[in-house]
């Protein structure tokens, strides 16, 4: 290959990384995509797919028997988002990184459970109840 095929070749990646705006991806159902079949769908080639599974924890498709890559649903989503970020948002790579880590600490908090004022007579009620129970249970063996 010379250096005029290989500067196509570039071009022509780009192109498709462009053309693929990751709002407009509709993802199959599908219970695992094939490291090419997600290249397509995302527009990038399988080699920056590799690439990123160094760099970003949050992809992590499984091997299947034969070593072949396999991602799941929520891998393909990881794809388009760190796409956005790095190709539509401008993030660096570490930067997207950071983003993914900060984004994911804010899913991971849980709510707390909304407990009505004066519930604690319930409380000991309900607790008191469950004693009587776990009494009698351990009672029958």
């Amino acid at each position: 290959m010379n250096a005029t095929s290989g500067t196509q070749a570039n071009a022509r990646v780009k192109a498709r990384t462009r053309e693929a705006k990751t709002a407009d991806v509709v993802i199959p159902e599908k219970l695992y995509f094939r490291i090419g079949e997600v290249a397509e769908l995302c527009g990038l080639p399988a080699y920056v797919l590799r690439f990123w599974e160094t760099e970003f924890s949050q992809l992590k498709p499984v091997k299947s028997s034969t070593g072949q890559r396999m991602y799941r649903h929520k891998d393909v989503e990881a794809v388009l988002l760190i796409k956005k970020l790095l190709y539509e948002e401008g993030f660096t790579i570490a930067g997207a990184r950071q983003h993914l880590r900060s984004e994911g600490k804010v899913e991971k908090r849980q709510t707390p459970l909304p407990f009505p004022d004066g519930s604690a007579p319930d409380l000991k009620r309900i607790r008191q109840g469950l004693r009587e129970i776990l009494g009698m249970l351990s009672k029958r063996q």
